[in-house]
Formats: C-alpha cells, structure tokens, sequence
C-alpha cells in the first residue's frame, strides 16, 4: 500500500455525503478515517475503495460524545501523525415538527451533533494542524441550503445550519495566521438515503407536497476533494452545489 499524499477525516462516512467524500479523497490520494456512529456502515465505506489504495481507518464513534471526539483524533494522530483536512460532515435532522411543539430533548441532540460536534471536531484539528509538521490544514464544515433558508418546521435544523457560518467564518479568521483555511459546502437536494422522500413530495412553504429534483450524491464528493487539492494560500470560502431544478432559489 502506498503512503498517502495526506490525510483526511470525514465525520459520518458511513453513508450519503460522507461516503462520497471518503471515496473521493482516498482517489486523489488521502489516507481517510472515517468516523461515525455504525462502524459496520465505515466498513462498508472502507471496503468500496481500491484495495491497492490509500489506507483507510474505520473508527466507530458518537460525535454528541465529548470524549469520543478526543479518542478519535487521539486515534488518528497515532495512526498517521498528521491532519490535512477535517470534514464536518455528520448532522442530524429532527422529525418535523412546529416550533411550539418541537422536543426540548430534539433540539438539544440537533445542536450537539450539528453544532458542539463540528466545533469540538474543529478545535482537535487545529491543535494537531498547528503543531504538525508542516504546519496547516483544512476544515470544510457542511453547512446545507439550510444555512440560507429553511424549509418549514424545521427550526433546530436551520438554526443550526445557519449557526454553522458562523463557526466557518471565525474558523477562517482564527486559522489565517496559521495556515489552516475553512470552507464551507452547502448542499441542495443530493440523492442520498435522506433525500428519498424529496423525490416523493416534500411539504413546501405555501402549503403544497411537490416532489423536488435530486443529484449525483458524487459531484458533492468530487467538490470536497478538489477543495482538498487547492494549496493553503487559496480558499474556497462559500461553496453552493445543489440540483440546478430544485426550488432553492426564490423559496417561499
């Protein structure tokens, strides 16, 4: 196996968005750990990719769990020694619901995995990054069309989301110095496990069920890795990929 050009992180690699990502880096030649809650679902991840490939580290976490994010950052530096990118990639999405009537106990797991895991993930990079030689890194948070406009009833979600560019652009700010570049992905509408039901009909801001357009889940991928290619003196901040037809423009 050849040693890896970098190395890379992707939270919630089993399925959807994170499996694409993984798959995408370990093809431009990162060393990948993939981290999430069904290690059986990282393997599953892990064995998709060229054997003769870059190595592929499957760590089955809980990301809400303080001390979890620790361990694997603690297991990734053991394993390669080094960071290049971190991929913010797990979040949650309540059942929906009105605001009045949205579970305190919702809102708390959305803002813990969405949220406090993104940050607690992004300070475990930045201290390794820093003290890495060389020094640097990349951080590319998922921040979904979510980060611009809700969909209805979806209160923790979207404030999350939104709450995630705001954790991009201190990032980017705080890691100037350092060479350590933050960009942010946000994705309308790609065909994943939790986009099947848009394809049914999904309840828009007027009232009506319309079934909405979905894409390659792999373009998302194929963004994140050629983020990853960029050198650390360039930077996409804001990145929109999302299907050309859905209604994100103009919502409401």
């Amino acid at each position: 196996m050849p040693p890896p050009d970098k190395v890379a992180l992707v939270t919630g690699a089993g399925t959807g968005v994170g499996r694409s990502a993984a798959l995408a880096l370990a093809r431009t030649g990162h060393a990948v750990v993939l981290a999430g809650r069904r290690k059986a679902l990282l393997d599953e991840t892990a064995a998709m990719a060229a054997p003769d490939g870059p190595a592929m580290l499957a760590v089955g976490c809980d990301l809400a769990k303080p001390d979890d994010i620790r361990a694997l950052f603690a297991r990734t530096e053991d394993a390669f020694g080094r960071l290049d990118l971190l991929f913010n990639n797990a979040g949650t999405s309540p059942p929906a619901a009105p605001t009045e009537d949205l579970p305190l106990a919702d809102w708390q797991r959305a803002v813990d995995v969405n949220l406090t895991a993104a940050f607690l993930c992004a300070q475990e990079a930045i201290r390794m990054m820093k003290r890495q030689t060389p020094k640097g890194g990349r951080i590319v948070n998922n921040g979904s069309v979510a980060a611009h406009a809700p969909r209805p009833n979806t209160v923790a979600y979207t404030a999350t989301k939104h709450a995630i560019t705001g954790l991009t652009r201190s990032l980017a700010l705080d890691g100037r110095a350092h060479d350590i570049a933050c960009s942010q992905i946000d994705i309308g509408n790609a065909e994943t496990p939790m986009t099947e039901r848009m394809k049914a009909g999904i309840p828009q801001p007027d009232g009506r069920v319309t079934a909405e357009p979905v894409f390659d889940v792999d373009h998302v991928g194929d963004a994140v890795a050629r983020i990853a290619a960029m050198p650390l003196d360039a930077n996409v901040l804001f990145m929109t990929i999302m299907a050309t037809k859905m209604p994100f423009v103009g919502r409401g």
